[in-house]
């Protein structure tokens, strides 16, 4: 009986992980016989799962939409995998400052057997975060109504605050929702500007579906909107960049989160790319590790120069005594001593 059990759970994993199984499939996968894989089916049904039979050679089997929800059955390497995905969200590094989680985390851990709390236990001894810099995180709460709505282009009344702490209630479209790995965007329509807008799911403080569907027919691209919206606003100033490659490698060493890019041709690229300071921007520059030209602002061009001037005088003799650096950060200097 423990034996059938195990596998009707395993049979209702299989079915759920794709769209469809032919019953021989199923049986290798089960290692058991096709009248066995049938036997399981009827018993499913009989449970109250929709199982439907799949047209085709051979026959098959699927899983139906709308039916019940089957219980969660993850194998070794998915419930280690899932476990490790809630511990990176809990350190903070996706999801917001409360206690979800953790919170699954640990029901998780309470329901998986000893060898893989084992496994977790080695994880945890073996691996270690490095400090991350605090930054505002989207709730868990407001991330899953706002994929709902998504999923349900639904008309949404959204209560957002902006970057000054200015709160506005917008009425939007919903189309999709976009992780750049720092923040997620969701991604709307407003409907009063009738415009596509980017909006920090941060900064969302409410979501009131209003239960009306819509049907958006000039849908864009959601992450290259994110993308553009990130590199032309919310910065203090923009520089423009020629590096001498084409494009392709240009866009692999600045992506399009980073930076807007501007074909010159097979073997040049200009690219626009936002700062918060001189001094950052030309550290930035340096650290691409090749030859830029900078077109504008004066002031990033002057930083970068002063940055290979301090760099050539610290080195060309072996020595920095007398080498002075600013540091972007800061208005005072520092002197860099470089050892033989």
């Amino acid at each position: 009986m423990i034996a059938t059990s195990g596998r009707i759970l395993r049979l209702l994993s299989l079915l759920s992980s794709r769209p469809t199984w032919t019953n021989a499939e199923l049986a290798r996968r089960l290692e058991v016989t096709e009248r066995t894989v049938r036997r399981d089916v009827d018993r499913l049904r009989e449970l109250g799962y929709g199982v439907e039979s799949a047209p085709g050679p051979g026959g098959g089997y699927r899983l139906s939409a709308g039916t019940r929800v089957p219980p969660l059955s993850l194998d070794d390497d998915e419930a280690f995998a899932v476990a490790v995905a809630l511990r990176e969200a809990a350190h903070g590094t996706v999801l917001g400052g409360d206690q979800t989680s953790l919170s699954a985390l640990l029901k998780l851990q309470r329901l998986l057997p000893k060898r893989m709390a084992a496994r977790l236990a080695e994880l945890d001894a073996t691996v270690e975060h490095t400090p991350r810099a605090p930054a505002p995180k989207a709730s868990p709460a407001v991330l899953l109504t706002l994929a709902t709505v998504c999923r349900a282009a639904e008309r949404t009344e959204l209560t957002y605050r902006d970057m000054h702490g200015a709160s506005t209630v917008r009425d939007v479209d919903p189309h999709r929702l976009v992780y750049t790995g720092a923040h997620w965007y969701f991604v709307a329509r407003d409907v009063v500007r009738d415009a596509w807008r980017t909006f920090r799911a941060d900064r969302v403080t409410e979501v009131r579906p209003t239960g009306r569907t819509v049907d958006p027919t000039d849908a864009p691209d959601a992450a290259r909107l994110v993308a553009d919206t990130i590199t032309r606003t919310g910065y203090p100033f923009y520089s423009r960049v020629r590096v001498f490659l084409p494009p392709a490698e240009a866009l692999r060493l600045v992506p399009p989160i980073v930076a807007t890019h501007e074909a010159e041709g097979p073997r040049s690229t200009v690219i626009t790319i936002g700062g918060s300071h001189p001094e950052a921007t030309a550290d930035y520059l340096l650290a691409l590790g090749t030859p830029v030209q900078v077109l504008a602002p004066t002031e990033v061009r002057k930083a970068l120069l002063r940055r290979l001037d301090a760099l050539y005088r610290a080195n060309a003799n072996g020595t920095a005594d007398g080498v002075t650096m600013t540091p972007h950060s800061e208005t005072r200097t520092e002197t860099v001593r470089i050892c033989p």
